[in-house]
């Protein structure tokens, strides 16, 4: 499955957001309580976030991305 096929600008951020920290996450070969370790958060609320079921804040954002080794902006973005 490619990026481009799975995100449009119909979807929410939050959603976005979520598909692309995932797929960050396991080309990163993380499991789901690893990356919660590297962020300082819970696996439950990684769960969450990667299906776009939480309202994450720009602060957990910024965290994840990092976490990851991306750029927020890159987390976000919609390929045209």
């Amino acid at each position: 499955m490619q990026t481009e096929d799975i995100l449009t600008l119909r979807q929410p951020a939050k959603v976005r957001f979520g598909i692309k920290l995932r797929l960050a996450r396991e080309g990163l070969q993380l499991s789901q309580e690893l990356l919660a370790d590297m962020a300082g958060m819970h696996r439950t609320y990684i769960g969450q976030v990667e299906r776009g079921e939480r309202n994450i804040s720009v602060d957990n954002m910024e965290k994840l991305a990092a976490a990851v080794n991306l750029p927020l902006w890159e987390m976000l973005r919609v390929e045209a």
